[in-house]
């Protein structure tokens, strides 16, 4: 089984920086295109699943990459839950609290570090049993705790990884040790997209 993470495409507040968990925005224009393009680099990988985050921004990348046929909701890829810091900056949380960081800290009236790490482990453990290719359309920071969590890492190394929206990362195993889980391929650009099933 390979894990193919696509962050969904550009959204006005992820241009802004500001911190998008529940809010339910819609992708820009060049989003849109952005959705475009990385579709036309997946279509030719067989899918055993399709699955996608509940959010609009999220379920609109999976449909305009051409795969809303196949595409099942799965509430487990939506975003971290930012409380009080939904749609706020982290320059700006951070004049109250300096050395704030998510991946330490959480969100007050939000999700907490290990709340992710175990719904992030709970959708691990739900993937380990497919077999095949599986596309997964989520979120940023969700993807970064993905990561960290297939290798692994705790929740605090997700701070290590970046996540461009539209871009495509890889998750799979080591083919010389099939019980290694490895990062294959991470926030590869749509415009520099080479992929093979």
């Amino acid at each position: 089984m390979q894990l193919y993470f696509v962050r969904h495409g550009e959204t006005q507040w992820s241009l802004s920086g500001q911190h998008t968990g529940r809010t339910d925005i819609a992708l820009t224009l060049h989003g849109e295109d952005q959705a475009r393009s990385l579709g036309a680099h997946l279509r030719g990988i067989p899918f055993a699943r399709v699955l996608t985050s509940p959010r609009q921004r999220a379920q609109r990348t999976c449909e305009l990459a051409g795969f809303a046929s196949q595409a099942r909701i799965e509430p487990d890829l939506q975003e971290w839950d930012y409380g009080d810091y939904e749609g706020q900056c982290s320059v700006d949380i951070r004049e109250a609290r300096p050395d704030w960081d998510v991946f330490k800290d959480g969100c007050p009236n939000g999700e907490t570090p290990l709340q992710i790490s175990e719904r992030v482990d709970r959708l691990i453990a739900k993937l380990s049993v497919l077999e095949g290719n599986v596309a997964l359309f989520s979120h940023g920071q969700l993807g970064c705790v993905l990561a960290a969590r297939w290798i692994g890492a705790p929740v605090i190394q997700g701070r290590h990884f970046a996540l461009g929206a539209a871009s495509l990362s890889i998750l799979g195993h080591e083919a010389a040790h099939p019980s290694t889980q490895v990062i294959a391929l991470w926030n590869s650009m749509h415009s520099s997209l080479s992929v093979s099933p």
